[in-house]
């Protein structure tokens, strides 16, 4: 049986794709991108610093 669409699952999905990065706190647009390739919410900044120093 199919179940209905819950706008709680919705609006989560949606605040999760707000271009802002978890390490930085700034928006970007490159967030989301990184979100899709890699699973984690960094701009391609933070993501080199990242890569670079990953502690």
């Amino acid at each position: 049986m199919i179940d209905k669409f819950d706008d709680k699952n919705l609006t989560t999905d949606s605040e999760e794709l707000n271009n802002i990065c978890d390490e930085c706190k700034e928006e970007d647009e490159s967030v989301t991108q990184n979100l899709i390739l890699t699973g984690f919410k960094l701009c391609n900044s933070c993501r080199v610093s990242k890569t670079i120093f990953p502690l």
